[in-house]
């Protein structure tokens, strides 16, 4: 057998298989970000089996969360599955299920009223607009681009990723807002939130806009990112309706195991939990 070298030829060939089963930009720069620090390990030897695993492990020993390591062991081993490596696979971290969510990452309704708020003291309307629809939707950021002036019109937005279509309600109150910013903003059709250049918005443009807020707002940093407004609509959602299979399809995802990540409690909730049990004499 030849020596397997990790390439810039293969690391694009493997991005352009990703796109052609039409995964998000934020998937493919992962991935990509993840296959090329395991390429920066390697450092030119061949690839293996027992270099993958000490890749791994060196993850874990520099400081990288297990849920991490994961993540970028799960992007190697399907860069291994797209070139026909499979002996090279390796094994995930074996990780107890979480009872209680890290406090520090956690972004209350409160705190979520702060940045809107805030964003519009500063003028900021369309990124005020955005997180309201975004935490008001569920939608990824990815999905951003389906929240059209139609969709607005017609009061639901389809949302279709990786070879599925989903149908999710747009509240009345949102639909209003869309739509009078929209024709604020002279836009007749399609996508509502574009740069002035009438490109749409880049998941790193969403980001470090919604990080600018933080020290005005007096919220952590590591509580503001896209991905906290749509788990905060999850936690919502379910308080409201208490049915997980009705959240999971709201949610785009295919297991109910994925779903039930978002509904943890935090830390805080679970030592209530505990004090309500009233077991200590």
């Amino acid at each position: 057998m030849s020596e397997r070298r990790m390439t810039a030829e293969l690391v694009a060939k493997f991005l352009e298989e990703l796109r052609r089963e039409e995964r998000s930009s934020g998937t493919l720069e992962k991935y990509g970000r993840d296959v090329r620090a395991f390429a920066a390990f390697l450092d030119g030897r061949a690839v293996t089996r027992d270099l993958a695993t000490q890749w791994r492990e060196h993850l874990l020993s520099g400081g990288y969360a297990p849920v991490t390591v994961n993540s970028m062991v799960a992007a190697v081993n399907r860069f291994f599955a797209v070139h026909g490596w499979e002996d090279c696979r390796i094994q995930s971290l074996r990780l107890q299920r979480r009872f209680f969510r890290d406090e520090r990452r956690e972004l209350d309704r409160d705190e979520y009223l702060r940045l809107i708020e805030t964003a519009r003291a500063l003028g900021r309307e369309r990124l005020a607009l955005l997180m309201e629809a975004m935490c008001a939707t569920g939608v990824r950021v990815s999905e951003v681009k389906y929240l059209t002036v139609e969709a607005a019109g017609r009061g639901r937005a389809e949302i279709r990723l990786k070879g599925k279509v989903r149908t999710i309600l747009l509240p009345g109150k949102l639909c209003r807002r869309l739509l009078k910013y929209a024709r604020k903003k002279k836009i007749a059709s399609g996508e509502i939130f574009l740069t002035r250049g009438g490109s749409g918005l880049s998941r790193k443009q969403i980001w470090a806009e919604m990080k600018c807020l933080c020290r005005r707002a007096g919220v952590e940093p590591s509580k503001v990112f896209p991905h906290n407004l749509r788990h905060l609509f999850a936690r919502a959602f379910y308080r409201v309706s208490r049915d997980v299979a009705r959240l999971a399809d709201v949610l785009g995802h295919s297991s109910i195991v994925t779903t039930r990540v978002y509904l943890v409690t935090t830390g805080a909730e679970h030592a209530r939990t505990l004090e309500r049990l009233q077991l200590i004499c």
